[in-house]
């Protein structure tokens, strides 16, 4: 007669956390990650966009995917923020880069924001401006204004007015613009907007660089999330953060915020490791290359 042999439950290993390309070292992530990148929130056609050299990590290549469109509801566009989209105009892509996922969504919850000490004096030094906010409306005014930032600020040419025109009046989506004057009148800056009921998202941002010292882009962002919150929007977004992109860390300065993991979850930039981010000397809206734009992207 034979005895059976005891049957022996074994649990299965532990998985291990995944690592990815980009995100801070010492966040513990599920493995599960969607790949290339998250599904948009509804079903749209995706054309996959040729490869190139990435414009913020060195020695790197990227590639997105993109869909064009005339027209999108804000609530929509929300939801495709939360799948890691942003716009460029009327062009909306997510970056699909082989083995990296280094640029991470990030946003700010309204009600917990605090702004910190140095963004308390930003706002006090440019507490004189006369800033209106409307429709967004291309002019001679602020091409003339664009072109010197990017002449003195980032060392290039800006194309002609058709394509200022196109690349950040052409929206899709309910937009709005700030304008920022001095008591004479000037125009220092100008920022754009996404508008719906659950955010508001940074788009671009310009600025005289002759007053540089004023901390333009950084009141921008302050002044738009002051307006956010009186409208009782909860979130503004800021576009993508990449840890190792000194000039792009900035964006996590605005606390609490939030980082979108590659699972779809958002979660407290303190629990991605709060040492990775914004550290000192790390770039602000004023010396980054992007300039608080998506450009805030």
């Amino acid at each position: 007669m034979f005895l059976a042999a005891p049957i022996v439950r074994r649990r299965p290993a532990p998985r291990a956390a995944a690592t990815i390309v980009g995100m801070p070292d010492r966040v513990s992530l599920p493995q599960f990650s969607h790949y290339p990148a998250m599904a948009p929130p509804v079903e749209v056609r995706l054309s996959s966009l040729a490869e190139h050299e990435c414009s913020y990590l060195p020695g790197r290549l990227a590639t997105s995917r993109a869909f064009l469109t005339d027209r999108m509801p804000g609530e929509l566009y929300h939801r495709f923020m939360d799948a890691g989209f942003r716009r460029s105009g009327r062009v909306f892509y997510q970056p699909t880069c082989g083995g990296c996922r280094a640029c991470i969504p990030v946003r700010v919850p309204l009600a917990k924001f605090r702004p910190d000490k140095s963004q308390r004096r930003c706002a006090r030094r440019n507490s004189d401006l006369r800033i209106t906010a409307g429709e967004p409306k291309a002019t001679e005014e602020k091409f003339a204004l664009y072109s010197r930032y990017l002449a003195e600020w980032h060392g290039r040419e800006a194309d002609d007015f058709e394509s200022f025109r196109s690349f950040l009046y052409d929206s899709p989506v309910d937009s709005v613009e700030f304008e920022y004057r001095d008591a004479e009148g000037a125009l220092l800056a100008v920022g754009i907007c996404d508008v719906c009921e659950q955010s508001l998202s940074s788009v671009y941002f310009f600025f005289d660089p002759a007053h540089s010292e004023r901390g333009l882009g950084t009141f921008g962002a302050l002044y738009e999330i002051a307006t956010a919150t009186r409208l009782g929007i909860p979130h503004y977004y800021l576009g993508y953060w990449i840890r190792d992109c000194r000039q792009m860390r900035y964006k996590t300065s605005f606390r609490p915020c939030e980082l979108l993991g590659t699972d779809g979850t958002w979660r407290p930039a303190e629990d991605c490791g709060s040492a990775d981010v914004a550290l000192p000397g790390d770039g602000s809206p004023e010396s980054s290359g992007d300039a608080m734009s998506d450009i805030r992207c």
